[in-house]
């Protein structure tokens, strides 16, 4: 890797800082002094976060529809993405909160699939395909950013201010890309996958999708809450911010390791792994409610949805080497559905059953289904490859 190479990784990395750690996940660590300020319920607060994720459904499958002027369309979509959290900090009003939201969403979508592909393309024309890991540690290292400065900046200028002040740090984010991207020439994406990708799509990518959607479902209850739970726990109130500055510390290195596993262990093992840990983690507020407990909770939810990411997506890469923009769009579109539902019955649980752990239980049975799920699914392919082959191979033996 020259100088070149990681200037441009480096500023792919910055633009998940800005759509992931800060425009999409700051809403996390933000919500418990928003709540107490403004004095809306948990089910409101999962009406904002799916509006969010509403607008990222849209802009994942939008994205997979661009394949002209993908970097220009993509800087633009940063501008778009800064306004609307500096506007969160500026209007005051429910209904246009929404709104802001959904254009974070939306714009959210754009940049992490447009960046992705533009990426990954840019690696595997010069054989650095191994160093595609290290982007998604963009949105580890934003978590960890909002993490730092939320509790700071909430407790100089309230929860207004550290919008703002989380749009300016996104702005200068965005300055350093539009440096380090100058020399950046991107192609026009091709619009038609090949035959055999077409082939390999019909025998892969349904039960790799419903796992994908499903894990959306279930890791976005913690994603979108885990500060105000232990926020509402009296015992662990002081360590509410530190255990989202522990997601995002184990999430920033947990893409370039699983992604090394990757090239020595297969895909699917290695997922088993990741689903299985964060499960456990999900679950283990449940259980107990201690500092180490929920500390340790927070760095297993940060050190597996990052990889389980970056596995889902390098591994669709390998299989459709040419195609890497549509097929992160159609997993990223499934994966987005996911997260609409999850914050509205998350917030409906806890309406119900006046506890967070109605809401916790029903993350980690989603994501142990999307688990049996992707086994179940790909048992089935395996079993039904076989098939063919002995088919096939009766076949010659005959005409031989």
């Amino acid at each position: 890797m020259n100088r070149q190479h990681i200037g441009i990784l480096f500023g792919g990395v910055l633009l998940l800082v800005v759509a992931m750690g800060i425009s999409r996940f700051a809403f996390t660590p933000i919500l418990p002094f928003m709540r107490h300020d403004v004095g809306f319920s948990f089910e409101v607060a999962g009406f904002l976060a799916s509006s969010n994720y509403i607008g990222y459904f849209i802009g994942a499958l939008w994205a997979g529809f661009i394949h002209r002027n993908r970097k220009n369309f993509l800087l633009l979509s940063v501008v778009l993405n800064v306004l609307s959290v500096v506007l969160m900090g500026i209007i005051g009003i429910y209904s246009v909160w929404l709104v802001l939201r959904l254009i974070a969403g939306i714009t959210g979508g754009l940049i992490f699939v447009l960046t992705s592909s533009i990426i990954m393309d840019y690696l595997a024309k010069r054989s650095l395909s191994r160093w595609s890991g290290y982007l998604f540690s963009g949105i580890g290292l934003g978590i960890a950013i909002s993490g730092l400065f939320v509790p700071v900046l909430e407790g100089h200028f309230a929860w207004q201010g550290t919008w703002i002040g989380l749009g300016i740090l996104s702005a200068l984010l965005l300055g350093i890309t539009y440096i380090l991207w100058r020399g950046l020439d991107v192609q026009d994406s091709k619009k038609a996958a090949k035959s055999s990708d077409t082939k390999m799509t019909k025998g892969f990518m349904p039960w790799l999708i419903m796992s994908y959607g499903l894990e959306g479902l279930g890791y976005i209850i913690t994603g979108t809450f885990l500060v105000d739970i232990i926020h509402n726990i009296p015992s662990l109130q002081a360590y509410s911010s530190y255990s989202w500055v522990i997601v995002g510390v184990a999430a920033i290195p947990s893409a370039p390791v699983w992604t090394v596993l990757l090239e020595k262990f297969s895909a699917i093992k290695i997922l088993f792994v990741a689903y299985i840990l964060q499960v456990l983690g999900i679950l283990l507020p449940v259980f107990s409610q201690t500092v180490w407990s929920v500390l340790l909770s927070s760095f297993l939810f940060g050190l597996t949805f990052v990889g389980i990411v970056t596995l889902t997506t390098s591994y669709a890469r390998q299989l459709f080497p040419t195609q890497s923009g549509p097929v992160v769009s159609l997993l990223t579109t499934f994966y987005a559905f996911g997260q609409i539902i999850g914050p509205i019955i998350a917030g409906q649980l806890v309406e119900v059953y006046s506890s967070y752990k109605a809401a916790l239980v029903f993350a980690g049975g989603i994501v142990f289904l999307a688990l049996l799920v992707m086994l179940c699914g790909r048992w089935i392919t395996m079993k039904q490859q076989a098939t063919i082959e002995n088919v096939l191979a009766i076949k010659t033996q005959s005409n031989s």
